[in-house]
Formats: C-alpha cells, sequence, structure tokens
C-alpha cells in the first residue's frame, strides 16, 4: 500500500465517515499526502478526488502539553477571516479523539509556496525577493494592529504577566523534552528570568512567525501572501516576541545555512536593520530593550527543537531532516546570551 493510501498519522477510513458530516459536499473516499516540511504538527493534503483540503493534526509520540493545540489553532484562524491578515478559510474542527486518535481541523488549501531556501527565491531575483519580505513585515504590523476584542479574540489569552509566563513555560519544555545537559540554556534562562521587562501594548501574537509559515503566490509575478499558517502557538501577549523570534531565525540561518530554513539569506531580503526599522514604523511600539526579546526568542526556540530532537531519538518523527536539529541548537543558545549580555 503507498502512503497516499496510509499516511502515518492519517486513518482515512476513519477520516472518510467524519468528513462529509462535518463539511457539506465532501466524499467519504479519500487520498492524503504528507506535506513536505515541518516538524511539528502534521499537515496532510486530503482530496476525495473532486475537491482538496487540509487537515491538521498534532505529531505522534511524544507530545508536549499545550505544544500542539489544534482547537487554538482554528480558533484564531476563524477569527482572523476578513482582516488585513491572510488566513485559510476553516471548515470543521474535531475535539474527538476517536476518529484519529487527536484533536484535528479541515481548513482550504491555499495557493502559494512557504519558501524556506535561499536557493528558491534567488530564481525570483532580489527585487521580487525584498518585496516578498516586506509584504513579511507589513503582515506582522498588521496582525499586531489589531484590537483583540474586535475579532473577538479579547478571551484568547491571558496577558498579564506574559512575559514572565514564556520564560517559565519554556523552561517547563525544555525539562520535558530533556536527554542531555544544556549549562548555556540554564545561563540564558537565569538571565530571562532575572530581567523581564514591563512589556509593550497587549496583541494577538503568532508565535511562530517566519517566511515558511507564509504562503506566497507568485503566479503571474504577483507574489502575494495568501495565507499565514501554524497558528498552534498563538495567544494574547507582547507582541514585540513575534518579532525576535523572526530575527532569531534569521540568525540561526546566518549561522547553519541551508542546515535550517535559510530563506532570509537571499539577495534583496530585507536586512535585520531595515526589518526592525520597518516594523517600528508602522506599528509605533518601543523597541527599546529589544535585546530580552531576543534572549527570550533563542531560549524559546531551543526548547522546541529540543522536543523535535527527543522525537526524533525515539523514533517518532515524520520526514527528514532531523538529524540536525539537535546540533542546530548550541549557537541558537550562544547568540542569546549574547543579546541579552548586550542588551
Amino acid at each position: 500500500m503507498s502512503e497516499r493510501e496510509h499516511p502515518p498519522g492519517l486513518d482515512l477510513a476513519a477520516l472518510g465517515a467524519w468528513l462529509p458530516t462535518a463539511v457539506p459536499g465532501a466524499g467519504s473516499s479519500l487520498s492524503a499526502e504528507l506535506v513536505a516540511g515541518g516538524k511539528s504538527n502534521l499537515t496532510f493534503v486530503v482530496t476525495d478526488g473532486s475537491a482538496e483540503w487540509i487537515v491538521r493534526r498534532p505529531p505522534l509520540g511524544h507530545v508536549l502539553a499545550t505544544a500542539h493545540d489544534m482547537g487554538r489553532e482554528y480558533r484564531v484562524m476563524s477569527a482572523l477571516q476578513g482582516t488585513a491578515v491572510p488566513v485559510p478559510r476553516t471548515f470543521a474542527l474535531c475535539s474527538d479523539p476517536a476518529v484519529l486518535g487527536a484533536e484535528f481541523y479541515v481548513m482550504e488549501r491555499c495557493a502559494g509556496t512557504p519558501y524556506r531556501r535561499a536557493a528558491d527565491l534567488e530564481v525570483l531575483g532580489p527585487e521580487r525577493t525584498r518585496a516578498i519580505s516586506e509584504r513579511l513585515v507589513d503582515i506582522l504590523a498588521a496582525l499586531h494592529a489589531l484590537a483583540p476584542d474586535e475579532v473577538g479574540l479579547g478571551d484568547f489569552g491571558r496577558a498579564d504577566g506574559f512575559l514572565a509566563r514564556q520564560v517559565a513555560r519554556w523552561r517547563k519544555q525544555l525539562d520535558a523534552s530533556y536527554t542531555r545537559d544544556l549549562p548555556a540554556a540554564d545561563e540564558l534562562h537565569r538571565l530571562l528570568a532575572a530581567s523581564v521587562p514591563t512589556g509593550s501594548a497587549v496583541g494577538i501574537v503568532h508565535g511562530d512567525y517566519r517566511l515558511d509559515n507564509v504562503l506566497v503566490d507568485t503566479t503571474d509575478g504577483a507574489d502575494q501572501a495568501t495565507a499565514v499558517l501554524d497558528w498552534e502557538m498563538a495567544t494574547l501577549g507582547d507582541p514585540l516576541t513575534d518579532l525576535a523570534l523572526m530575527l532569531t531565525y534569521h540568525r540561526l540561518a546566518d549561522t547553519l545555512g541551508a542546515a535550517v530554513a535559510d530563506a532570509s539569506s537571499a539577495r534583496g531580503f530585507l536586512t535585520e536593520e531595515e526589518i526592525v526599522a520597518r516594523y517600528a514604523a508602522a506599528s509605533e511600539r518601543d523597541l527599546s530593550g529589544f535585546g530580552w526579546y531576543l534572549g527570550l526568542a533563542a531560549f524559546k526556540l531551543a526548547a522546541i527543537l529540543e522536543g523535535i530532537h527527543y522525537r526524533f531519538l525515539a523514533g517518532q518523527t515524520v520526514g527528514e531532516g532531523f538529524d540536525q536539529v539537535g546540533a542546530a541548537i548550541h549557537p541558537l543558545l550562544d547568540a542569546g546570551l549574547t543579546a541579552i549580555k548586550e542588551n
């Protein structure tokens, strides 16, 4: 049997029995394909032969508490329909684990490419690459400008004490995936906990914002962002954490190159200074003390990668590219320590 008929983590017979009851017009005879890339939730393209959908579910095996919340991801995308932030249309959420063994949801399949590699952007040229990176920053500023109450997300998270809870949460997540000593993580956590800032105005936080979580449709040179994806860590809090995490991904790409998503290294892509300046002009947020946020971003990303490394060692990952994740954590933590000490 092929993986289209029996994809890992997706019982097509059970999904086929459920889908027509939740999505009008959907058929029950399905095939599916695991989307390449993605080291967290599993994403499948599902078809009944006449229509296609995206199905998202948590990863197999070791799953950290609160780290793969399908309900939150589904809710925030549903709330952002019609705003300046492009998101897929959502169809149905299934909270019954009896269907696929975990909560999952179904959404529209949007046109576009999640650009991950600099080599792929090089084909477009520096001018188009620059425009894509500008749009990436503009969408982030637009998200952070939304008033949560006005889109029905006023109760989406507990904003008070957000930054302190982030420090504690990612320490807990890191501890839950323990396989080895990480002295740099211990030192970074100590510095973060000792100097938590007051924070900027509350907004909607994506939690994992970067170019390969945005679909860009390059048909006929339009280069339009069609959908922001991967909202599993979205909440209410300090939006500067999104900006810091995006820049930390870029710094990691500068260190490890093609071993990670290195799209930000492509010719024409906005520099770190240009990204910060463009965001600051659009958001009017105070970016003083931004080094602390970069330190937190490094710690958070290290915790996420260590969770992936834990699953890789346990043989619970699906796909390729997991063998390099563990080594990527060390330069990441070093960069976080540098940022917070220079703050």
